[in-house]
């Protein structure tokens, strides 16, 4: 599943609120604020590691959080990119 169906209510509220760029950037900025939060109680909580050929789960999900963000502010840059050269390419037509 893609992070874009993963957050797709929290993607909807934000891109109407505030545009498709800033929205998804808030998602984003919301994602790597949640994976902060895990691995600081990672390092107070966990000290044992029970798998030693398999990431612990906390660190799993924070670097699946770190690479839907990563996604969307990818996205976001594309979009921002378009923008940019079709505002170029009107210019060069007027």
């Amino acid at each position: 599943m893609s992070i874009f169906d993963e957050k797709r209510a929290d993607l909807e509220k934000h891109e109407f609120m505030m545009g498709p760029e800033r929205g998804r950037l808030a998602v984003a900025l919301d994602l790597l604020t949640d994976s902060l939060i895990m691995v600081g109680q990672h390092g107070v909580y966990c000290t044992s590691s029970r798998n030693p050929n398999v990431p612990a789960l906390d660190l799993q999900a924070v670097l699946s959080g770190m690479e839907g963000a990563k996604a969307l502010i990818q996205s976001v840059m594309e979009e921002l990119r378009t923008r940019r050269e079709q505002e170029l390419t009107r210019r060069e037509n007027t």
